[in-house]
């Protein structure tokens, strides 16, 4: 038999022949694929989900010249859903993808690593909000407060690579501006109400052909799954068994494990005498910690998390694109029940839940996923990113933040991929160049919560009878290594992936802007509330003609 040996022929029609010198082979054909720049067709991509992770991936593939169509399950895009943290890395992130969506973010951001962040201890906090160091003086000075434990260097590692600093952004108001900034290429790039639900990849250079709920198809180059992380997509090419298929115990919904955590969630309007000075704070405690962050416009964000069983049902859930579901019982008082479970705790968590309508209260059971070393995320032609393949605990705020990154790697990647021929194999590169780094977060969110619920206590001191068990020797012992070594390891490590390169005259320019931003807002909405306005809920979910309420909005 003939030596084998391809040549590649240029065509005028945009694409390349394989031709082999042999009758006995397959003619086969690959098409050339263009950039601005590059001579050939346009990549076509199609995106299963239009979250955070979706759009981004789609506004960073339509400014490379890529025919993206995004579908989204969701009949309609409507205000939903609380505050999404985005960190430094982030950041960088969109600043590289597009400058005028940093902007916009911008203008729409809450900065909390500019301020005062960390642990509180739950207890000992004397209830006044006061501002004091995490020294270890009250060893040896009974009146010295022990407040604060430990606190974070945001800003320090933020400084380090010069970078922007962490904060907050209304999930509605970024989803909005991903959409008006896609649409601005774009008019017709998303599709809704007809999720993606199988697909079946062709084989190499030949694309992806993916059906509709509706059971039409479509085809694609590559189908990219970010649909979250009960991912249709997901669900195929790993063989899970069914969308949320849950086993009998409750713990594995999916292929994912329960993490052992509930968390209630709530948001008030509240001027506590160190608003302006604090970005977010974790109460800790016996079993359970508390966290209360700023969000902007005067508002308080709160998450009380809990060790206990899958299906501890007390509150709706509007949460993570799930439907809201009707309160278990409907006459109970959910901040009653939260503060019972904090009894002996500081006034200043009390504060906070007295504050807190009721009826704004959310729960869900928090479940993560193990890091995918044995499989790729990638099947042929489709590719998994976000939640839907590496899930994580909420602690480090870093699910969306690493969705991002998601983007703009698999962008690069496939703005480097010449013809279809390759396209498998970018994605396996992808896969391969984001896997070390998202296994590591996932990791460290997960320790985080594991830590603090399991191995963490009220501090021992010898000036009082809060902290007397084991967890409470350790987590005093553990103060200094926190505060000095892991805490900036930490933070340094989740900042290092920064596209930008150093831009901290930016970063100092942004902060010094938004202070008075903040300020305003922030005392007009407190003067409001003094004049009688109180927050009732609205739809939390895409579809406000759907769903039951959920999100706060204003009224008087």
């Amino acid at each position: 038999r003939a030596q084998i040996s391809p040549s590649l022929l240029p065509r005028t029609d945009g694409r390349s022949t394989t031709k082999f010198a042999s009758s006995t082979v397959e003619l086969v054909e690959y098409e050339e694929l263009s950039l601005p720049a590059r001579a050939g067709r346009p990549l076509k991509v199609a995106i299963a989900g239009g979250g955070v992770g979706g759009l981004t991936a789609a506004l960073c593939m339509l400014k490379k010249g890529f025919d993206v169509t995004v579908y989204e399950r969701t009949a309609a895009f409507a205000r939903f859903g609380g505050p999404i943290q985005f960190a430094s890395n982030a950041l960088s992130v969109l600043k590289e993808i597009d400058e005028t969506l940093f902007e916009r973010v911008m203008d729409k951001f809450t900065f909390t690593g500019t301020r005062t962040c960390g642990i509180k201890d739950g207890l000992r906090s004397d209830g006044s909000f006061r501002m004091t160091d995490d020294s270890i003086s009250y060893l040896w000075d009974p009146e010295a407060p022990a407040d604060w434990f430990v606190k974070f260097p945001l800003k320090e590692c933020a400084d380090l690579y010069g970078l922007p600093y962490t904060g907050v952004i209304d999930r509605p108001d970024l989803q909005e501006i991903l959409i008006d900034e896609c649409k601005r290429i774009n008019p017709n790039f998303i599709k809704n109400g007809n999720g993606v639900v199988s697909y079946e990849s062709r084989g190499k250079g030949k694309g992806v052909e993916f059906t509709m709920e509706d059971g039409s198809t479509a085809d694609a180059d590559v189908l990219v799954g970010s649909d979250g992380i009960w991912s249709a997509v997901r669900n195929q090419m790993y063989n899970e068994g069914g969308i949320k298929n849950t086993s009998k115990n409750g713990k594995k919904r999916q292929g994912c494990d329960y993490s052992g955590y509930t968390v209630f969630a709530g948001e008030t309007v509240i001027k506590t005498p160190d608003y302006y000075e604090t970005g977010y704070k974790v109460y800790i405690g016996p079993k359970r910690y508390f966290v209360t962050s700023d969000v902007g416009n005067g508002r308080i964000q709160w998450y009380a998390f809990f060790a206990l069983p899958p299906g501890s049902k007390k509150a709706p859930s509007g949460w993570g694109g799930s439907a809201r579901d009707e309160q278990a019982d409907p006459e109970e008082n959910l901040v009653e029940y939260i503060k019972s479970l904090h009894e002996g705790w500081t006034d200043e968590v009390m504060t906070v839940l007295d504050a807190t309508p009721p009826e704004s209260v959310e729960q869900r059971d928090l479940y993560d996923r193990a890091p995918e070393f044995l499989r790729s995320w990638a099947d042929g032609n489709v590719v998994l990113m976000g939640d839907a393949v590496h899930a994580m605990m909420p602690n480090l705020g870093q699910g969306g933040c690493q969705a991002i990154e998601d983007a703009y790697v698999l962008t690069e990647k496939l703005a480097a991929t010449k013809t279809t021929a390759k396209i498998d194999e970018s994605l396996q590169e992808f896969y391969r160049a984001r896997i070390l780094r998202v296994s590591m977060v996932q990791f460290m969110s997960r320790l985080a919560s594991d830590l603090i619920i399991n191995a963490f206590d009220t501090p021992w001191s010898p000036h009082d009878n809060l902290g007397k068990s084991w967890k409470s020797y350790l987590t005093f012992f553990w103060k200094p290594f926190l505060q000095f070594v892991i805490f900036p390891l930490q933070f340094a490590f989740l900042y290092s992936y920064y596209p930008t390169g150093n831009i901290s005259e930016t970063a100092k320019a942004l902060e010094a802007k938004w202070k008075d931003v903040h300020f305003e807002s922030a005392e007009e909405t407190f003067a409001l509330a003094e004049e009688g306005v109180v927050r009732e809920s609205t739809p939390s979910f895409f579809q406000k003609s759907e769903q039951p309420s959920t999100v706060l909005a204003a009224r008087k």
